[in-house]
């Protein structure tokens, strides 16, 4: 399995880059890794002592930023790891994508140059979020401000996919964000989205509110890629505001060290359950490959931790499903209840 990486791509290149790279390498075998960026740069990221026989380094001169125009810079700058990376998603020369580069541009590539999978209209962002009971896929989570009722529908169902074959879920419950759990909230969008939800043989519960997807009553949340991307930069920035207040909480006395010593252990848990760097990147899903966006600031832990998630993907067969279904929705309806 080969796996591409933006080592350009994000805020702490290519050094954090390459490093995550050489320990997700030294942590599990069966893939090779080819770096995509500046080579004279990324070489200088290697110690001497480093196996490299399950790297490869290709040169790529244009580099695209966070200020670019993201259609505009796939069009004129072609040789940049991105777009280099995208043509070979699509030409199949390597099965995974990852970048920590601009959300805009990974978007504008994988509609112009990776593709969508057929009958599919926007993909989408789906980072997934610890809950009460498990996980909880968080669909979009920024690629797409404003969408219509069906990309709902198509949104949920590549989440109910990916939640079916990488957590066991037999059934995802699926639910729509909205201001109030009654089927009459929301605007327009909103209620044609339910609407077709309602109709879909998805397992549809309704409409829920941001502290259910906390509390375990749902599977997947689906969402406009605004709404979703602002709850999961609430909820990391919550997770790290109670972290540091508990820190300081129990480091005031050495009755509180004392207390902390006992919980130590379950408080670790928690932290690592809420880490960004953790969790690692986030698939997009809707495209003719695996293509994962990581966190602009991340580092060599959320770029180890991400490439390690995108191979336990590439080892299922969710793709090949969402190729057969989407094309099916087409000409047939295959979620409609009416059928």
């Amino acid at each position: 399995m080969r796996i591409l990486v933006d080592a350009m791509g994000g805020d702490n290149a290519p050094e954090e880059i390459v490093k995550g790279c050489i320990e997700a390498v030294n942590k599990k075998d069966g893939f090779e890794i080819e770096l995509l960026g500046d080579a004279e740069k990324i070489e200088k990221c290697f110690l001497s002592d480093t196996d490299r026989s399950r790297f490869i380094i290709t040169a790529t001169s244009d580099e695209i930023t966070n200020l670019d125009k993201p259609t505009e810079a796939i069009r004129k700058k072609p040789n940049s790891a991105l777009v280099v990376g995208m043509k070979k998603i699509k030409n199949q020369s390597a099965q995974i994508f990852i970048s920590a580069g601009s959300t805009g541009a990974l978007l504008a590539g994988s509609l112009l140059i990776a593709g969508r999978i057929k009958g599919v209209s926007r993909p989408a962002l789906a980072p997934v979020v610890p809950s009460k009971k498990g996980q909880t896929m968080i669909i979009d989570a920024g690629m797409n401000t404003r969408i219509k009722p069906i990309n709902y529908l198509q949104f949920a169902i590549m989440g109910t996919e990916y939640m079916r074959f990488m957590y066991n879920i037999e059934n995802p419950r699926v639910g729509l964000l909205n201001v109030g759990t009654e089927e009459t909230k929301g605007d327009e969008t909103l209620k044609q989205a339910y609407e077709i939800l309602y109709n879909s043989r998805l397992n549809f519960i309704g409409n829920v509110e941001g502290r259910d997807l906390t509390d375990g009553k749902v599977d997947v949340v689906v969402c406009d890629g605004f709404t979703g991307n602002a709850m999961l930069k609430v909820m990391e920035g919550t997770g790290s505001y109670f972290m540091n207040y508990l820190k300081k909480t129990y480091s005031r006395n050495i009755f509180g060290k004392i207390s902390y010593l006992l919980i130590k252990r379950e408080l670790k848990k928690l932290a690592k359950q809420t880490d960004p760097e953790e969790l690692g990147g986030t698939p997009i899903l809707g495209v003719n490959g695996m293509i994962y966006k990581c966190h602009g600031n991340s580092k060599a832990k959320a770029i180890k931790n991400t490439i390690l998630k995108a191979c336990s993907t590439a080892c299922t067969s969710v793709l090949d499903q969402m190729k057969n279904i989407f094309p099916t929705m087409e000409v047939g309806g295959l979620y409609d209840k009416a059928l």
